[in-house]
């Protein structure tokens, strides 16, 4: 296994992840264009060239946010959440963030453990931000971690 960059020609690998991780998948298109987009980057797990798992973020104007974080069911408890959210801290730190926000859907204990794990604290809430089809939508959590003054 590895970790690497992963680019907006890799859209099409990228969201093949997403939407086996989730119900509701982003498109190619838009992964594309938040990897292109203004401070986008990502980070790809990957065996033997076979994606697991990435995370997307954007870090812009001294604050980073991690957009989405994707892991194939198949390759999920291996620890590669953390591992790419650890890099990813470690990325909005070189690109001068000093904090990293997200958000996480509230009925999703594991995802806010991980966060948690990882340094995380919850500082506000969405609600309805997450749109559950026929079923009500989900409150997202707002999380913030510190990565200190840039240097």
């Amino acid at each position: 296994m590895r970790l690497r960059g992963a680019w907006s020609h890799e859209a099409d690998a990228l969201a093949r992840v997403h939407a086996a991780a989730f119900p509701a998948g982003w498109p190619p298109q838009e992964i594309a264009g938040l990897l292109d987009g203004p401070g986008g980057f990502a980070l790809l797990v990957e065996d033997e060239d076979r994606p697991l798992a990435f995370i997307l973020c954007r870090a812009v104007a001294g604050e980073a946010e991690i957009l989405t974080l994707a892991v194939d069911p198949a390759a999920r408890r291996r620890g590669l959440a953390l591992a790419l959210v650890e890099a990813a801290t470690g990325a909005a730190r070189m690109a001068g963030a000093e904090s990293l926000f997200l958000e996480v859907a509230d009925d999703n204990p594991a995802a806010r453990g991980l966060y948690a794990k990882a340094g995380f604290g919850e500082v506000g809430l969405r609600r309805g931000y997450y749109d559950r089809g026929a079923k009500p939508p989900a409150d997202a959590v707002v999380m913030r971690l510190d990565l200190g003054p840039s240097a």
